[in-house]
């Protein structure tokens, strides 16, 4: 092993906690990244992207080799506000460690998932192959000026990759008990029915659109398919319906209904919202106006392929563990969906039941597990010498 503390995952993940980065603050948790990363052969390149609507975001590319296999790995430094400080034991950017468990904001997600990734390549030789890292500080607010445009840049400069992992936590409840091969995608959208407003007790000089309204939602509350191999079926969930009208004797003038999809890999953006549209057009709009529009930008689905790099990650678990990976597509979405246009891409980390929650913390156990999971992997990988 090499010298602290990029060999070491329990004392680099302390320092990446002890760095407030909460997005899109970098707070000098790059700054870490880059110093561990450097002292163990490889090339960091810093980046700034900004502009398309949101703030400017830093990222870190490293490179270790120039030969060989490629494997990418993947994460974020960027983590969520804290929350009530009251709700916590101890300062959340003060790492503590109590009962086999390191406390912190980060802790689960997902420094961890770096922290072992960079000290389990600390450990195999530098000439094993070509080693690359895609870490960005805007993974849970925007993900706009993050992975996205990092890994266009990555393509550009010809740093293509064979296999590639992202450290979210991806077990369920043990570690190394689940990994991801894909993604749902998500869309939302608002769709807006404009009537007349009016006095309720006179109707015919009015346009209620709330029975338009109406009809609209029970017309997308129906099946949107019925799943795939890996994916389940894929379900729309209305959120909110809207008037703003506080009295009861004013018939609106409009109202608004707020969507998301989440979708499997039978669909893309573009055909989901024209069958939103299909839907919409279904039913007796009764002289109102509609109006669809998406908001935000939609989160496309991926399926990597079942592989013979899949099945040496499911070998290098079972060595760490004792147990083969189940493989799952479920969760939100992640990062990985920008990986995907790219290269095969998993998801593979510890278990996240505090995630986001006050006191997260990791097992130091797991931490430990994970990095020789890592470990495991990149020798079968690399084919070296254990």
């Amino acid at each position: 092993m090499t010298s602290l503390p990029a060999g070491d995952p329990v004392r680099l993940l302390k320092d990446l906690v002890a760095c407030p980065s909460v997005t899109p603050a970098e707070a000098g948790v790059l700054d870490v990244l880059e110093r561990a990363l450097g002292s163990i052969g490889f090339a960091v390149t810093r980046l700034r992207f900004e502009g398309d609507g949101s703030y400017p975001v830093d990222n870190l590319f490293a490179i270790r080799g120039n030969g060989g296999r490629r494997l990418l790995f993947a994460g974020h430094t960027d983590v969520v506000p804290p929350g009530e400080l009251a709700n916590w034991t101890s300062d959340p950017f003060t790492p503590r460690e109590a009962d086999g468990k390191l406390y912190g904001r980060g802790a689960a997600d997902m420094k961890s998932g770096i922290a072992a990734f960079v000290a389990a390549a600390a450990s195999i030789p530098a000439d094993a192959g070509t080693v690359m890292m895609a870490i960005t500080n805007d993974e849970e607010a925007d993900a706009i000026n993050g992975t996205d445009k990092l890994m266009a840049w990555a393509e550009a400069q010809q740093h293509h990759f064979d296999f590639a992992i992202v450290g979210e936590p991806s077990s369920a409840a043990m570690l190394g008990d689940s990994i991801k091969i894909g993604r749902r995608g998500s869309l939302s959208g608002i769709i807006t029915v404009s009537g007349t407003q009016g006095h309720v007790a006179y109707p015919d000089r009015a346009n209620n659109p709330l029975p338009t309204l109406a009809r609209i939602v029970t017309a997308l509350d129906t099946d949107i398919d019925g799943g795939t191999e890996h994916f389940p079926a894929s379900n729309l969930e209305v959120t909110s319906i809207d008037v703003g009208n506080a009295v009861s004797n004013v018939i609106p003038a409009s109202g608004t209904i707020r969507f998301n999809i989440r979708y499997n890999d039978l669909w893309t953006p573009e055909t989901l919202s024209n069958w939103v549209r299909e839907r919409i057009a279904s039913v007796d709009h009764a002289g109102a106006s509609v109006t669809f529009a998406l908001a935000g930008l939609p989160s496309r689905s991926f399926l990597s392929p079942l592989s013979g790099d899949v099945d040496t990650l499911g070998d290098a678990i079972a060595s760490v563990t004792g147990r083969r990976p189940e493989f799952s597509t479920g969760g939100g979405t992640s990062d990985a969906r920008f990986i995907a246009q790219y290269g095969p891409v998993v998801e593979c980390g510890l278990v996240g039941p505090s995630m986001h929650k006050a006191d997260e913390h990791i097992a130091l156990a797991d931490l430990t597990g994970l990095t020789e999971i890592y470990r495991a992997f990149l020798v079968r990988f690399f084919e070296v010498q254990a």
